[in-house]
């Protein structure tokens, strides 16, 4: 667990390791622990937010933060707002009790190249107070440490004199944290788009026959899971704008502008969720329309190469009615017993060749189709 207190004086960003007994004059309080740190320490937990916010938790929220198959949601009470969002999870699995900090190694092995491997999730959830954020994330969190050294590094003066400005508000530092999960996603895509470009090739490249359907077929289904992921987001997040519009009215030009800003903020993360949305939903379409497209090559292929075997069947038709003609069994035929009999036939039959061969070809029944 980490516990941070972020004020606007000299002081900035300090990072405890146990709870805060009071909030600062100006400022919030930060605190972020593991998944199954909240379980254990729930009492501990709950005693310190009743002592600074005057409320604890309730037991549904308590549940929602602890089920890692939640998916993203908002909820609010009179007293504090709470949101599970969904980010992409790294290759560890939830710890057990007896070790709450520390990520369990074993996870099930999914199948496919290793974009598809990366498209796992586990939720985040945060609970936020009027000046105080409890975040609850799986163990060994990337988001949270990144962001966490980012806080820290915000305070140094270079940081300062860059224009890098700490969080406002618990609400703020929330889109914050949220905006860099949702960057995580826009990072994948990327790598979702190169792996489908080469899966389409290979579908399209003409002559070559394609076996990895196990790996498209795991492909769909993920950017299907996605979709779905992101359209939770969606939902939460619209949920949660529609909750700030309703906040009353700052009673100063500053709190104004600290909830136009967070309104800003809060569709920008919105904006940037509908991006993955647009992009992974485009990224399905086509690789419908690459396998569509490949069917429909291989069956032009396979009509090509049945019209090629029609017209030769056709060529050699003539020849087989001259042969068998000739090969009746009657004693008295003509051109049977002459001397030039036989290349008479054969001439006949090169010239049947020539001419029907002729006429297939131009009608182009034996010319190659261009690909």
């Amino acid at each position: 667990m980490r516990v941070f207190t972020i004020s606007a004086g000299s002081q900035g960003v300090v990072e405890t390791e146990a709870l805060p007994t009071q909030l600062p004059a100006q400022g919030f309080v930060w605190i972020a622990c593991a998944r199954r740190e909240f379980e254990a320490l729930q009492t501990q937990i709950q005693a310190s937010l009743q002592l600074l916010c005057g409320t604890q938790l309730v037991d549904l929220h308590v549940s929602d933060l602890l089920n890692n198959q939640l998916p993203s949601h908002y909820d609010y009470t009179s007293q504090y707002d709470i949101l599970v969002f969904r980010r992409l999870a790294a290759a560890q699995a939830e710890t057990d009790l007896s070790q709450p900090g520390e990520p369990l190694q074993a996870r099930l092995k999914r199948s496919g190249p290793p974009v598809l491997k990366r498209i796992d999730t586990s939720p985040v959830g945060f609970a936020v107070f009027d000046q105080l954020l409890l975040t609850v994330h799986p163990a060994d969190c990337a988001v949270r440490d990144a962001y966490a050294s980012r806080l820290l590094n915000a305070t140094t003066a270079e940081s300062r004199s860059s224009g890098v400005k700490l969080p406002a508000s618990p609400a703020d530092m929330m889109l914050r944290i949220v905006n860099q999960i949702v960057d995580g996603y826009l990072e994948l895509r990327r790598e979702l788009t190169r792996q489908l470009d080469h899966w389409q090739s290979e579908l399209l490249r003409p002559g070559t026959r394609f076996t990895n359907w196990s790996s498209v077929l795991d492909a769909r289904l993920a950017m299907h899971q996605l979709d779905e992921i992101c359209e939770d987001q969606r939902s939460a997040v619209q949920d949660w704008i529609d909750s700030v519009e309703t906040w009353p009215e700052g009673g100063t030009p500053a709190l104004v502008r600290e909830r136009e800003l967070l309104k800003v903020r809060s569709r920008d993360v919105l904006e940037h969720i509908e991006r993955v949305v647009h992009h992974v939903r485009r990224m399905e379409q086509s690789a419908e329309t690459a396998v569509q497209m490949h069917f429909s090559a291989q069956s032009n292929r396979t009509n090509d190469i049945m019209r090629t075997l029609t017209a030769l069947t056709a060529i050699f038709l003539p020849l087989n009615l001259i042969t068998g003609f000739f090969g009746m069994n009657f004693e008295f035929m003509p051109f049977l017993h002459t001397s030039t009999g036989f290349w008479w036939t054969a001439g006949l039959m090169v010239l049947i060749v020539a001419v029907v061969g002729t006429v297939f070809w131009r009608k182009q029944y034996l010319a190659r189709t261009r690909r």
